[in-house]
Order: C-alpha cells, then sequence, then structure tokens
C-alpha cells in the first residue's frame, strides 16, 4: 500500500508543478495582452476609416484611374497570406487559422491549387512549419515577423504581395488572420486583399465624392500601396492580440483543471492513506490476539 501511496504523491508533486508554470503563463500572457490590446484599439479606427475610404475610391473610379492593385482578372494564381503565431500552448488558435486557410483554397482556389498554382505566404512559425512540412508552396520570408513587430517588416511582407499581384504573378490574394474581440473571443476571417474590393452600393445611396489634390491619378498611385500596408499592419497586431488572448485563456483552464485533477488526486491519497492505516491495525490486532492465544 506504501507504494501506491508514494506514486499517487508523486503526481500530486507532478500536477502542482504544471499548475505552477500555467498559473505564470497566464501572469505573462495577460501583461503582453494589455499592450496588444491598446496597439490594436487605437489602430482599428484609422485602418477602418482608411479601408473605407479606398473602397470607395474604387468603387466610384469608373474606369477614369489607372489602378493596378484594384484591377479584377481571371485567376489563375493565387497567394494566401496566413498569420498565425510563433508559440504554441494557446488552445486551437493554429490549428483553427490552418484549417481556415486550407478551407478557403479548397472552397475557392480549388482548381488553381490542383495546377499548383496556390502559393501560402505564413506571417509566424507555426503556420510556416506546418506547411512546409505538407508540401504547400510556401514564400519563406516573413514568417518570423513576430519576433519584431514593426510597421517597417510588415510593410515588406504586403509589398512583396502587392508587387507580385502588379506584375502579374498573382491574380488574387488573400489574408487570413484573427480578429481580436476581447480576450476570451477571437474572430477567424477569410478575406480578399487584392484586387483592392469594392464596395457594395445601394441603390439610392448618394455616392461620396472627393476632392483630390494633386492630381486623381498621382495621389491614388501613391495613397493606395500605403492604405494596404496599413490593413496588413492591422491584421497582424490583431493575431498578436489574439494569440496572447488564446493562451491566456488556454493557461487559466489549465490551472482550474490542474484544481480539478488535485482535488480528485488528495480524495485517492487520502482513501490510499486510511486503507493504509486500517491494514496496519488489522495487522496489530491480529497479532496480539495470537500473542494472547
Amino acid at each position: 500500500m506504501s507504494g501506491a501511496l508514494k506514486e499517487v504523491r508523486n503526481r500530486i508533486k507532478s500536477v502542482q508543478s504544471t499548475q505552477q508554470i500555467t498559473k505564470a503563463m497566464k501572469m505573462v500572457s495577460a501583461a503582453k495582452l494589455r499592450k496588444a490590446q491598446d496597439a490594436i484599439t487605437q489602430m482599428r479606427p484609422y485602418a477602418k476609416k482608411l479601408q473605407e475610404m479606398l473602397s470607395n475610391i474604387v468603387s466610384n473610379a469608373d474606369g477614369d484611374i489607372s489602378m493596378n492593385l484594384a484591377t479584377v482578372r481571371p485567376v489563375e494564381k493565387v497567394l494566401v497570406i496566413v498569420v498565425t503565431s510563433d508559440r504554441g500552448l494557446c488552445g486551437g488558435y493554429n490549428s483553427n487559422l490552418i484549417k481556415l486557410a486550407k478551407q478557403t483554397i479548397k472552397e475557392k482556389y480549388s482548381s488553381q491549387n490542383a495546377k499548383g498554382n496556390a502559393e501560402l505566404l505564413p506571417i509566424g512559425k507555426k503556420g510556416y512549419e506546418h506547411f512546409s512540412k505538407n508540401n504547400f508552396k510556401v514564400v519563406d520570408h516573413y514568417w518570423n515577423i513576430f519576433s519584431d513587430i514593426s510597421f517597417e517588416n510588415v510593410q515588406r511582407a504586403a509589398k512583396f504581395a502587392m508587387d507580385a499581384f502588379a506584375s502579374g504573378q498573382v491574380d488574387a490574394v488573400e489574408l487570413v488572420y484573427s480578429e481580436f474581440k476581447n480576450a476570451a473571443t477571437q474572430r477567424f476571417v477569410s478575406e480578399q486583399f487584392l484586387p483592392v474590393p469594392k464596395t457594395e452600393k445601394i441603390h439610392g445611396q448618394k455616392q461620396q465624392d472627393f476632392i483630390f489634390e494633386p492630381d486623381k491619378d498621382v495621389l491614388i498611385e501613391e495613397l493606395m500601396p500605403k492604405i494596404l500596408n496599413t490593413q496588413l499592419f492591422k491584421a497582424v497586431l490583431d493575431a498578436n492580440a489574439s494569440e496572447h488572448g488564446a493562451r491566456m485563456t488556454a493557461m487559466d483552464k489549465a490551472t482550474e483543471n490542474a484544481n480539478e485533477l488535485l482535488k480528485t488526486l488528495k480524495i485517492s491519497y487520502n482513501r490510499a492513506r486510511q486503507a493504509a492505516i486500517t491494514t496496519e491495525l488489522t495487522e496489530i490486532v491480529s497479532g496480539a490476539a495470537a500473542l494472547q492465544g
């Protein structure tokens, strides 16, 4: 019985050690989440307004402006940007993003993929490792952006996608990422990055009129890449906050599960201990009775 007691005691110590780690990771993620949440909260209204403005300009251009990045053409080749995380232990966060990227390719670009014309640009180590190991065509220059999140690093990835589209190497660019809602909630999104999507014109809605200064062509040629850089940067900030929120939630659940397991193990330990004491008492009483006999 002492062997059983020792085994349960070792399991209790092991669970307590794991619980200390999950508690520490939860606290670290909570601290990082506050900073990441501030960054995306400040960025989102600015990025949203820029996106609305760009979509309206593209929608109301009526062919009078040369806009390479908004040109719709038959899709022969596609590039899918997938924003995952560098590290694991964040629940189903990365697996959901990878699943959505595969689903997007299957549902929208299955014929292109069958011809080998679907390529992935992973941002984040987990996505890069998965798609590389599973024989997908992968752009391997930008996966480590999370080691140093800056507008300049994200801009390089955005420029690669824009150059590939403008030169005709790809005919569409999809963006798959996680939109941050709160610490416990993320929305996994697949949206068109290029060509620049138009806003749907609602019947009877007044067309927005823009005054361009300087020349319309010059301004849009300069403005469009900058807005697209901002959109990808917003997606990366969204993903960064989502990752920390997902990890904090996962570690909180792990800590709760450790508590439940500890309760069960302590009950088992006390039962084994009581059984051992009962056995010892029985042996003592039996010995005493034998001596008296």
